[in-house]
């Protein structure tokens, strides 16, 4: 994929936008960050260039006046709600964000436990959190939210939230998920703040919808894409379309919660400084396109992978068939269909050719391999194979010796009862690795995998989620047809 955005000047001007707003509100800014502050993975596919974190990059640039604030909702810790793209609970996500933080030498000042209402599983996370040394504060549900603005803004409203004491200019809010109150905090500390005599702003930080592509953009159609389970619509700005007479995108939610939360800020400080949603952001990554055409390519393959990638999961679950009409909606209003990446063909073709189930990689470059299900390999594993060989060119050479492989595959089946001999690429790439202690090639393969990241694989069945995780482990957009290769009623 060609490269379409200027990470560099992204994160220059981005600085240099929060830097001014800071300054606008006499030095102090809360910041909610929408979205994913690290490791933001859909930026970096749908905008080639983009670095999936940039944006703390961004924030290094301002290290000594940023402070964290991480929020999570009570309820998603009840429901132990996870993180699609790691597999892990929100919960965890946010010890790993603090450790990640910390590590990057980022002040976490503290996290607060938001709609709480003394759930258990909330409070066992607030122990082991207090237990951990983390300042940890809670906010509880307001009567008649978002629309009471009299109660809301009183005493018995925001005034009852534990106030979170913070002392660096910029305040980041962040969470490991959409839903978790990032807005709400913000706005309660700058009641609790205007009531200590303290000036301080709120801005927001949403890298998608782009506010300067046009509505129906790649881009901005990826993100709808990308948040077909939350209901989330781009539309036109239309207060910002009123107060300027220039048509910006911006999504619903923002655009239904602006005249609440312009009424809030009037409340708390006397005036709301913007005059749109629009206005409320902070994003400058529009700005740092430079290639329109690349990007837009980039944005049409992630609203395919996205309806493949729902399509499984409503074959999993049976939820989210209306999700999946979607989806088809965005990819007519893209341009695209289900055929639009080269390697659905290339998987689907050699499905047909040899009878089972196959895998196909469009690698750098453009050229597409293919793996199919063997005796002792599945097509996941034959494929991340036949790709590592293509990248370091030794040819069709066999790398991993029957001896190595047998012994596993026994392992697997009589040991430990597993049924299918065949090995996982997890159980491939261990195998590779010890068969490079005697075959050279073997060892010269294993230093490509790095290169495997960013490139598009797609499978003729659904494959299985140890194999699904060591793809995504290594960077690979997997998507897989909706259909098992086996007719029954439990699948793992």
């Amino acid at each position: 994929m060609r490269i379409g955005f200027d990470n560099d000047k992204y994160i220059a001007l981005q600085a240099e936008h929060i830097r001014d707003r800071i300054a606008q509100f006499g030095g102090k800014l809360y910041l909610e960050f929408g979205g994913k502050l690290f490791d933001d993975y859909h930026a970096a596919r749908v905008l080639p260039g983009f670095e999936p974190d940039s944006k703390i990059r961004m924030l290094k640039q301002l290290v000594d006046d940023v402070e964290i604030i991480i929020a999570i909702n009570a309820n998603d810790i009840e429901k132990s709600k996870q993180r699609g793209d790691l597999g892990i609970t929100y919960d965890e996500d946010l010890l790993r964000l603090m450790d990640i933080f910390r590590g990057m030498g980022f002040y976490v000042g503290s996290v607060v436990i938001t709609h709480y209402a003394s759930q258990p599983d909330a409070d066992a996370f607030r122990r082991r959190l207090e237990g951990l040394g983390v300042k940890t504060h809670v906010h509880r549900p307001i009567a008649g939210y978002p629309y009471d603005i009299d109660h809301i803004v009183s005493a018995e409203g925001y005034g009852k939230n534990e106030y979170i004491e913070t002392a660096r200019p910029l305040v980041v809010v962040t969470a490991p998920g959409p839903g978790s109150g990032k807005m709400a905090t913000c706005l309660s500390q700058l009641y609790h703040e205007h009531e200590r005599g303290v000036a301080a702003g709120y801005a927001k930080y949403e890298t998608f919808p782009i506010w300067s592509l046009p509505l129906k953009h790649p881009v901005n159609i990826a993100y709808e894409a990308a948040t077909v389970d939350l209901d989330d619509v781009n539309a036109i700005d239309p207060f910002h379309l009123e107060a300027y007479g220039k048509t910006t995108v911006n999504y619903n939610r923002d655009i239904e919660t602006y005249p609440v939360l312009r009424t809030m800020m009037e409340r708390i400080s006397g005036t709301c400084p913007y005059k749109s949603p629009t206005d409320m952001g902070v994003n400058m990554a529009g700005m740092a396109i430079t290639d329109d055409e690349a990007v837009s390519d980039a944005a049409k393959l992630e609203i395919v992978r996205r309806y493949f990638q729902t399509a499984v999961e409503v074959k999993r679950t049976g939820i989210g068939e209306d999700q999946v009409e979607k989806l088809e909606l965005l990819m007519n209003q893209a341009g695209v269909n289900t055929n639009l990446s080269p390697a659905r063909s290339a998987a689907l073709w050699k499905e047909e050719v040899t009878g089972a189930p196959a895998g196909a990689m469009a690698l750098p470059g453009g050229k597409v391999v293919t793996g199919k299900t063997s005796a002792l390999l599945g097509a996941a594993s034959s494929l991340m194979i036949n790709a590592l060989k293509e990248l370091a060119g030794t040819g069709d050479v066999d790398v991993i010796s029957d001896e190595v492989i047998e012994p596993i595959c026994h392992l697997k089946t009589e040991h430990l009862n597993h049924q299918n001999p065949r090995l996982h690429s997890d159980e491939t790439l261990i195998a590779l690795s010890i068969s490079s202690a005697a075959n050279p090639l073997a060892a010269e393969i294993i230093d490509h995998t790095g290169e495997l990241r960013g490139c598009d694989a797609f499978f003729s069945v659904i494959i299985s989620s140890t194999d699904e995780k060591l793809y995504r482990t290594l960077g690979i957009n997997v998507c897989c047809e909706p259909k098992y290769e086996l007719h029954r009623y439990y699948h793992k």
